[in-house]
This record gives C-alpha cells, structure tokens and sequence, in this order.
C-alpha cells in the first residue's frame, strides 16, 4: 500500500515510526516547514528534525525536541554573553543544523539536503519538505504579527492567537516529489498532529490540497477528551472558531477528511461527514505506533 502521510511535530512524528514498521506500506512524508526560521545564522527546520530524529530513533522523549543523550556545551558558553539564547539547540542538533545551513549557502535545496541527512541517520522513507521555497507561520497576538518561533519558544505559546497566516505561500511551489506522492498514493494519512500549526502550512502550499481531491484521505484527532496530548491547540481551536471536540477537529480540515480516527470515549454526539473509527490513539512509544498504524492500514483496506 503506497501510503503519503502529512507530518508535523511530535505526534505526526510518532505515527510515522509506527506505519514505517509495516513491510507492506510504501512509506512517504510530507512535512510542514512553516516552523522554519534562522536561529543563530543557522536553518533550523524543527519539524522535519522531530520527524527524523523519531524515525531513527534519537528523539528525546523527555523534552519533546531535540536528541537524546545529548551535551550542552554551546548553549552553555552563549549563556554567559549579553544574548538571547532562548531558543536551546543541543551539541549535536547545532552540528545537524550547521550541515543544513552550510549545504544550502553552497545552493543545495532544502529537499536535497534532507535526503543527504536521511541517508546519514538511515531512514529509508522518503522525507519531504512540503516545499523548498520559505512558508513562514505568523500568529496574529495583540494586533501583533508574531514569528512562530516567538509565540512557541519565546512567549511558550502562552499568548491568545487571533488569526494564522502563512507569510510567502503564494509564491511557493510544492517541493520535488510531493505531488506525485500525493497522485499515486492509495492513501492519505494525517497524523495526531495540530492541524493549525502543522498541516494548515501544508495545505496552504499551491497545489497540495488539490492534489488531495479525490483520495481516501484519513486523519488521527490530536485531541483526546478535549485536550491536546502536547501544544496549545485546545487554546487555539475556541480563538479561531472551533470547537475543542471531534467535530472541531473535522471543520478545521474543511471537507478534505474521508475518515478521522479518534480516541475511545470521543465519538462525535450527531453525526459527522467523514467515518469515525474509534481506538486507542496515545501513540507514546513504538509498539503504541505501530499498533495504531497497523489499525490504520487495515481501515484503509
């Protein structure tokens, strides 16, 4: 089964691992880049590191981000000048994105560049940028644009967001191969992850959406119980007029969903357009992962 899934954080990370288990499923991911940014001269690219540092396996589960078993020697010395060092990048994470940002000065695409680290950590999966041309989230806060990496890290998504917008989409062009995942795949997956944040950037990239019509397209709920597992989505589903429940879940994708998996207990009280399969989505370690993504498949057909 050729399966395109769209990724973005923790939980769209976590449901990679488990469908990249199954021998029988053609694996590959699209992955938002709108969290992009430039932190200290660096490209770093925080969604597309989360999905190959859980695919190979080095994910620290305990932060959230970054490596495991990771040193700090960096950060530690930058913490002694008069600079802001919020943003934390590991000793070996600064190393991934000093290669990043190096190939690309020499005019290496983002999407070349994540197959050479592909390569390196020995994910064979496809990894795809969603596109190689900047998609930047800004977060409306207090009549103020704010960088995603300002609202996230910064002000720790503390504040109440008004409006999203996707700063340079329209010139964007979707990245190499990701139409053709999206064409030839049986099937459409959308993780556990925040469609706001992660998948709305995706979707907004010219041609992506419209490749999708037509697919069996199914999407994990991040929400169980009316919460988030990780992130602000429960704040920000109300501010931008959706309800923190599955049938908030299904308007924030618009009409792209045929099927939408959720949690035991979170079936929708009347009925919803796409069908509702109901199991345990908390997705923590691998055999989690893939027991879901093994439900998954078999819905799927």
């Amino acid at each position: 089964m050729r399966i395109t899934a769209l990724s973005g954080g923790v939980g769209g990370a976590r449901m990679l691992r488990g469908l990249a288990s199954i021998g029988t499923v053609d694996l590959t991911a699209i992955v938002n880049v709108g969290d992009d940014d430039v932190i200290y001269g660096l490209h770093v690219a925080p969604d597309l590191d989360t999905v190959i540092y859980t695919m190979a396996d080095v994910h620290s589960n305990a932060r959230g981000w970054g490596r495991t078993d990771e040193t700090w020697q960096v950060m530690e010395e930058l913490d002694r000048f008069p600079f802001d060092s919020t943003f934390r990048l590991g000793d070996r994470d600064l190393a991934l994105n000093l290669y990043r940002t190096t190939r690309m000065a020499q005019g290496a695409m983002l999407s070349e560049v994540t197959r050479e680290i592909c390569k390196v950590f020995g994910i064979d999966a496809a990894i795809l940028p969603v596109s190689d041309d900047p998609v930047r989230t800004k977060l409306l806060v207090d009549g103020t644009w704010l960088d995603f990496q300002d609202y996230f890290v910064r002000r720790r998504h503390a504040d109440t967001v008004a409006d999203v917008r996707f700063a340079f989409v329209d010139a964007a062009r979707p990245g190499p191969g990701v139409i053709d995942a999206i064409e030839s795949s049986d099937a459409i997956v959308i993780g556990p992850s925040n469609p706001i944040l992660s998948i709305w950037p995706i979707l907004a990239v010219p041609g992506t959406r419209k490749a999708m019509r037509g697919k069996r397209v199914m999407a994990v709920s991040p929400l169980i119980g009316g919460s988030a597992v990780k992130g602000p989505l429960a704040e920000l589903l109300p501010n931008l007029g959706y309800s923190t429940d599955t049938e908030g879940i299904v308007r924030s994708y618009g009409d792209l969903l045929t099927d939408l998996v959720v949690h035991t207990g979170d079936e929708p009280d009347r009925p919803v357009a796409p069908v509702i399969h109901v199991t345990d989505t908390l997705i923590p370690k691998a055999d989690s992962a893939a027991r879901l993504a093994r439900e998954m498949v078999a819905w799927l057909g």
